[in-house]
């Protein structure tokens, strides 16, 4: 079967009753836990998008804690689904500020790890391209944030 485009699908909604809507939805959110995700967090997260940041930093620091440091190897892997995980609540979000904010703290648990990742060459590749794109991505912000988040990026780049 062959989808058709976002236009189509959009004017094909305006056409549905609001309970064909609601159960439209409910279907897709049976149907893949991510679009589940997203609507928990348009319904009941977009609403405080500061808390939603902070309970993801939670979680991310519960997973840093869980990484398994035996090898780089495990730690790669752990690194690389934490990553990943984030990567997922951003694009939920699709907020910069937010995207900056998660991505700074990742970072931010990443320099701390032990042992240190600059015993890795994979490990301070990674570390390096988050910092590129939190580069790029405060650029886009408005000055005020610019020079806070600013002011973490340089500590992160010493």
């Amino acid at each position: 079967m062959k989808s058709v485009s976002l236009k189509e699908l959009s004017q094909e909604l305006t056409y549905r009753t609001p309970r064909e809507l609601r159960e439209l939805c409910l279907r897709l959110a049976r149907f893949k836990k991510e679009n589940k995700e997203l609507l928990t967090y348009l319904l009941f997260e977009s609403a405080d998008e500061l808390a939603y940041v902070n309970s993801i930093k939670k979680e991310m620091d519960e997973e840093f804690d869980q990484i398994n440091t035996t090898s780089y190897y495990f730690i790669r892997k752990s690194v690389r689904k934490i990553l990943k995980n984030t990567r997922k609540y951003i694009r939920y979000s699709q907020k910069k500020q937010t995207e900056v904010d998660l991505l700074l703290h990742f970072c931010a648990r990443l320099k701390k790890l032990s042992p240190s990742i600059r015993g890795n060459t994979a490990l301070m590749n990674l570390y390096r391209r988050q910092i590129d794109t939190i580069t790029k991505k405060v650029s886009l912000l408005h000055e005020d944030l610019q020079y806070d988040y600013g002011i973490e990026l340089s500590e992160l780049k010493k």
